[in-house]
């Protein structure tokens, strides 16, 4: 690779993705509320999605969670608490598989529902389609280079970690990155093209926490069973006669 091409994509394309993914989502608050959302279409179908969102979404956070683990806390800081290396890639290469097992299934899941189901089709737009392209790409690369670096043994965490966490510094270290084996590479770029779609797509409601139900007012049910009030005065019904005062 020569080094402009390897400038633009170690240098240029992270950044420009990070600024897109940081300015896109404060123009996306302050010009399109109302489209912050995940245009939940549990009114047309239920079955399939009552499986395929769970699976799905807690399959992404024990990924999200992994790589976390992997890139962004430095190879230094697990060896100082005595986890040695290959009860880590045991680790990782499980819980990885296994989280990529639950996204699949319910991207599947979610993605039939898409295709076949013709009232949710008609809610999805041509930019939810890549998204959810650009999501599967992701997953399978993110299996492929489990699958693949599992015999190998690359140790992501001296290349690809590194040059990760080096952008944040203002320099970046793209000799790094090239020494990490080529699927590696595909996979780290796939993500930057998912973070420069990102503010565009309903993924946006991933940061719609609801935190202010831990201090809002309780809510007050009530029984659907209506009961009669009680007769004033008296903490329940009597005989009395008609025209009489309380």
């Amino acid at each position: 690779m020569s080094s402009t091409w390897a400038y633009f994509w170690w240098v240029i394309l992270p950044y420009v993705a990070m600024a897109v993914f940081i300015v896109g989502h404060i123009w996306r608050w302050r010009y399109d509320q109302y489209g912050w959302t995940s245009y939940s279409t549990q009114l047309q179908e239920r079955r399939r999605l009552k499986w395929g969102a769970p699976l799905f979404h807690y399959g992404t956070f024990a990924a999200i969670g992994g790589h976390v683990l992997g890139i962004l806390v430095p190879k230094s800081w697990i060896d100082a608490i005595g986890i040695d290396e290959h009860v880590y890639h045991l680790f990782s290469a499980t819980a990885g598989l296994i989280a990529a097992a639950l996204v699949i299934v319910g991207m599947g899941i979610l993605a039939t529902r898409r295709l076949f189901v013709p009232r949710v089709k008609a809610t999805t737009s041509p930019v939810d389609w890549v998204a959810m392209v650009l999501l599967g790409i992701m997953v399978i690369l993110g299996i492929v280079v489990t699958a693949i670096n599992a015999p190998l043994g690359h140790e992501y965490r001296d290349t690809i970690s590194i040059w990760f966490r080096s952008l944040f510094t203002g320099s970046a270290d793209v000799s790094v990155a090239l020494q990490a084996p080529l699927y590696f590479q595909i996979h780290a770029v796939a993500a930057w093209l998912l973070f420069l779609l990102w503010p565009f797509t309903r993924l946006v409601h991933a940061w719609s926490y609801p935190l202010w139900y831990l201090w809002r007012p309780y809510v007050v049910y009530r029984s659907r069973k209506a009961t009669p009030p009680p007769e004033p005065g008296t903490g329940g019904r009597k005989w009395r006669k008609i025209g009489t005062p309380y």
